[in-house]
C-alpha cells in the first residue's frame, strides 16, 4: 500500500476551524459572565441554554433533514473542548446530548423516532443517558431496573442514579432489564419522553466541581413505554451502552482538554501580570519550566483526542485509542489544574479567581463514563487480544 502524508492530526480544515472559533467565542462572551453564578447557584443559566440550542450546539451530527447541523463527531468533539476552556459544566451538558444520545438515535433507532425527536432536540428538548444505579456503576450491567412486556407497551420501574442533565432533560435514553435470569442479553434501551407519565427526579447531587450540570436520581414508575420507543433490539441495550460509551469517553476526552487549555491560558495571563520582585513571574524560569511541562501535556493530550475522534469518524475501530485519551486527558487536567492554582499562589485557593474552580472541575475525568481503572482494563485487554 503506498504510503501518502495526510494533514497533521490538529490542523483544522477551514469549516473545522471556523466552527471551533465560532464556538469558542460563543462561550467567551455568553457563558464567561455567568460562570461564577451558575457555580454558586448550582444552576444552568435558562436563557443561556436557550441560546446553546440556537447555536446548534444540540444536535451537531443530527442529519439536516431532521433540523440538526449535519456535522461531524469531530465537530462535536471541537465544541466540548472549546466550551471546557470556558465552563466544564457547560461543556458536559452540551457532551451528553451528542455523543451518547443523538450518537445512538442516529445508529440504531426506529426512523419514526428519529422523525420525530431529533427536531425537538434541535430545538428545544434537553436529553439524558440513563445507566448507572446503585449497585451498577462500573459493573453497569447489574442493573435492577424492570421493563415488562405488557402486550402493547413496556411497563417501566426502577431508579438511575447520578444522572448528568436530568433537571433540564424531558427524554431519557433508558436501560432496564425485561428479563433478569437472562442476565446482560436481557437488557433493553428505551426511548423515554417525560410526558408519557411516571418519570420523576429523586435527589439532585451537591457536587464538588461541575457544580452548574445537574446530576439527580431519576425515578420510573409505571411508565408505559411504547414497543416502537424501543432502541436497537430487545435484549441487545449492552450493545449500545458499550459502544455509546466508547465515544462518550472521547467527549469526556475532550472536555478535559479543554480544561486543560483554559487552566493554561489563565495562569499564562496570571504570570504576565503578577510582579514579585520587581518583574513578572512569567520572568522566573521556575515559572516558565511549570508552563512549558503544562503545553507539552496538553499537545500530546490533544494529539490523542484528535486522533480518537478521527479514527470514529473514518469508521475504524477506535476504542483502545478512546479509552486511551480519556486516561490521558483526565491526568492531564487534574495536573495542569493543580499547577496553575499555584501559579496563581494564594489567589489561586479563593473563588475570585478562575484556578480554583478549574481544579474542582478537573478531577469528575478520572471517574464519569468509566473509572481510570476502567480504561485501563479495557486498554489492556486490547493489547493482551
Amino acid at each position: 500500500m503506498p504510503y501518502s502524508i495526510s494533514n497533521p492530526l490538529t490542523l483544522l480544515k477551514d469549516d473545522e476551524s471556523l466552527f471551533y472559533n465560532s464556538v469558542l467565542d460563543f462561550a467567551k462572551k455568553e457563558i464567561a459572565p455567568l460562570v461564577s453564578q451558575m457555580d454558586e447557584s448550582e444552576t444552568l443559566n435558562a436563557s443561556l441554554i436557550s441560546k446553546i440550542f440556537d447555536m446548534g450546539l444540540m444536535a451537531i451530527e443530527v442529519p439536516e433533514k431532521y433540523g440538526g447541523s449535519g456535522g461531524s463527531f469531530f465537530q462535536a468533539i471541537l465544541a466540548i473542548e472549546a466550551l471546557a476552556q470556558v465552563d466544564p459544566s457547560i461543556s458536559v451538558f452540551v457532551d451528553v446530548q451528542n455523543t451518547l444520545i443523538a450518537n445512538a438515535l442516529i445508529k440504531w433507532a426506529p426512523e419514526n423516532i428519529k422523525a420525530k425527536y431529533f427536531p425537538q432536540m434541535a430545538k428545544n428538548r434537553v436529553s439524558s443517558y440513563c445507566l448507572t444505579e446503585a449497585n451498577s456503576g462500573s459493573d453497569a450491567f447489574a442493573l435492577k431496573t424492570s421493563a415488562v412486556d405488557k402486550g402493547t407497551h413496556y411497563e417501566l420501574n426502577g431508579k438511575k442514579i447520578f444522572i448528568t442533565n436530568a433537571k433540564e432533560a424531558s427524554l431519557f435514553l433508558v436501560f432496564a432489564n425485561i428479563n433478569p435470569d437472562l442476565g446482560y442479553k436481557g437488557i433493553t434501551a428505551f426511548f423515554v419522553d417525560k410526558e408519557l407519565g411516571g418519570v420523576s427526579l429523586g435527589r439532585k447531587e451537591s457536587k464538588l466541581g461541575i457544580r452548574a450540570s445537574s446530576t439527580c436520581e431519576v425515578i420510573f414508575e409505571n411508565v408505559k413505554v411504547p414497543k416502537e420507543n424501543v432502541i436497537g433490539e430487545v435484549g441487545k441495550g449492552y450493545k449500545i451502552a458499550i459502544e455509546t460509551l466508547n465515544e462518550g469517553r472521547i467527549g469526556i476526552a475532550a472536555q478535559m482538554l479543554g480544561l486543560a487549555e483554559g487552566a493554561l491560558a489563565a495562569a499564562v495571563n496570571y504570570a504576565k501580570q503578577r510582579e514579585q520582585f520587581g518583574k513578572p513571574i512569567a520572568q522566573f524560569q521556575g515559572v516558565q519550566f511549570q508552563i512549558a511541562d503544562m503545553a507539552i501535556r496538553i499537545e500530546a493530550s490533544k494529539l490523542m483526542v484528535y486522533n480518537a475522534a478521527r479514527l470514529k469518524d473514518a469508521n475504524l475501530n477506535f476504542v483502545k485509542e478512546a479509552a486511551m485519551a480519556k486516561r490521558f486527558t483526565s491526568e492531564v487536567a487534574e495536573f495542569v489544574a493543580s499547577t496553575a492554582l499555584e501559579i496563581f499562589g494564594g489567589y489561586g485557593f479563593v473563588k475570585d479567581f478562575p484556578a480554583e474552580k478549574f481544579y474542582r472541575d478537573a478531577k469528575i475525568g478520572k471517574i464519569y463514563e468509566g473509572t481510570t481503572n476502567m480504561q485501563l482494563q479495557t486498554i489492556a485487554k486490547m493489547i493482551l487480544d
